[in-house]
């Protein structure tokens, strides 16, 4: 290591303790033959005094975002210039020795907590905008809640398998993004919405207890609490019911609070089916905290209705997906009014947003045909789209059921962001842009041609003639 301590760990025990620091210029004040630094990392900040005219003179150039390195000694700060607000605040580092281990250019914005600048400013130079304090405890706090996940469900006997990227389209409700195949002219991957149908396999296979931190990919239209990637929290489970996921989601999160924010969650959270949600709040999504709006209020949402009619294409879609059970499969071949059927399907609403999403899943074969005729998906494109787990459910599914927290809307809110981009370490704009990398970007010919693709230009409108 180049350095002996960080930034953020000296208090007055290491007085009079020869110390090396590495980090960069925060802030420079200068007092004649006497200059104070603030150096920064990632745990914190330490003034460091430079005196005499030989030592100052070789730090003339020191500006903001220099990286230095230093060594000296640290001393008690003089009375009267103490920082209490800070843990490094009782003391100071005499700089013996200096050394610049990289320059910097001016920086197009500072580095502080609040700043006037763009968010296509910001996130073109995102590791500049990472060095602000904020956002870095953003990513430290989700590296937290992502550890302690997976310490509670290590615990609890689940098993965390990674699925497939490549995959097969198999929509969900928004566009797929597709990728073409090299060495299968014409055919394209999926890259996966979610990884519903393989937990599901999962399952199938005899695994029990599944868990999944998955990146899911969606080409929808972007808003505040949206992006064409994002992660989730992934859970499937056998042999269980409604209330052993309800259970298992509580006690994860009330252990994520204590462990990770030092808060004590009551649970069990409170319950409103969906009738009641829309008859006492006008909203699936209600927000429980009252005008004053501290804490964090959760509350589940079940019993939603199975299906929903597309007036504009003139049939009936799942409210949830096609593979949610239904309450009483009976009811399907005896009635007609699909509107009026419930789903196994449950939403956890943290302070008026949805954080998690999941169901009870059909297990059976002929049911889940039942359900996808019923959506008008026919035999042929039931098999074309869903065959590998139609054939799996032949051979002896338990029954089984899941959730998804989508890690970024949650963490969000325990940050009090009003946009998931600013808890994802390299986000896109609203219009699906990555202005850092300059992502989506043209792409050669060559690169096309090996894919059996080309580009369609648009047609040069012809001029009228006068």
């Amino acid at each position: 290591m180049l350095r002996t301590h960080s930034c953020g760990e000296l208090n007055e025990k290491n007085i009079g303790s020869e110390v090396t620091l590495c980090g960069w210029v925060h802030a420079r004040r200068d007092h004649g033959n006497i200059v104070f630094i603030d150096l920064r990392d990632k745990s914190g900040l330490t003034q460091i005094v430079f005196w005499g005219k030989e030592l100052v003179r070789q730090i003339a150039e020191l500006r903001s975002e220099y990286v230095i390195l230093i060594k000296g000694k640290v001393n008690p700060r003089p009375k009267g210039t103490e920082n209490p607000k800070i843990p490094t605040g009782l003391v100071e580092v005499g700089v013996s020795e200096c050394e610049i281990l990289n320059p910097s250019k001016a920086i197009p914005f500072e580095i502080a907590k609040d700043i006037e600048a763009t968010e296509e400013l910001r996130f073109t130079y995102r590791y500049l905008d990472l060095r602000r304090p904020g956002v870095s405890q953003n990513l430290i706090l989700r590296h937290k809640i992502v550890k302690a996940m997976r310490d509670f469900l290590d615990k609890q006997e689940f098993i965390e398998v990674e699925t497939p990227l490549l995959t097969k389209s198999t929509p969900e409700g928004a566009r797929d993004y597709l990728v073409a195949s090299r060495l299968n002219t014409g055919k394209f991957y999926a890259l996966p919405q979610s990884p519903q149908l393989f937990k599901q396999i999962l399952m199938i296979s005899g695994l029990e207890k599944y868990f999944q931190i998955s990146k899911c990919l969606r080409d929808e239209d972007l808003r505040a609490d949206r992006q064409p990637e994002f992660t989730q929290l992934d859970i499937e489970m056998s042999f269980i019911e409604e209330e052993g996921i309800f259970s298992l989601i509580e006690e994860l999160l009330k252990y994520i609070f204590d462990k990770v924010l030092n808060i004590s969650l009551e649970i069990p959270f409170s319950r409103l089916t969906y009738r009641e949600a829309q008859e006492k709040y006008a909203t699936d999504k209600p927000d429980l905290r009252g005008e004053k709006k501290e804490g964090f209020k959760f509350i589940w949402i079940n019993e939603f209705p199975l299906f929903k009619y597309n007036e504009e294409e003139k049939r009936w879609d799942s409210e949830h997906h096609p593979f949610t059970a239904p309450a009483g499969a009976e009811l399907l071949s005896k009635t007609r009014e699909l509107g009026k059927i419930s789903a196994r399907a449950y939403d956890l609403v943290l302070n008026g947003v949805e954080i998690a999403s999941g169901s009870i899943r059909i297990h059976q074969r002929a049911l889940q045909e039942e359900i996808l005729k019923i959506l008008k998906i026919d035999k042929k494109e039931a098999r074309a789209r869903f065959g590998f787990l139609l054939r799996a459910l032949d051979y002896g599914a338990p029954p089984h059921g899941g959730i998804a927290l989508g890690l970024d809307r949650f963490i969000a809110l325990l940050r009090n962001q009003t946009s998931i981009r600013e808890v994802i370490a390299f986000p896109k704009t609203q219009k699906g842009v990555c202005p850092l990398t300059g992502a989506p970007s043209d792409v050669s010919a060559a690169q096309l041609k090996e894919l059996g693709l080309s580009i369609k230009k648009p047609k040069k409108k012809r001029r009228g003639v006068r």
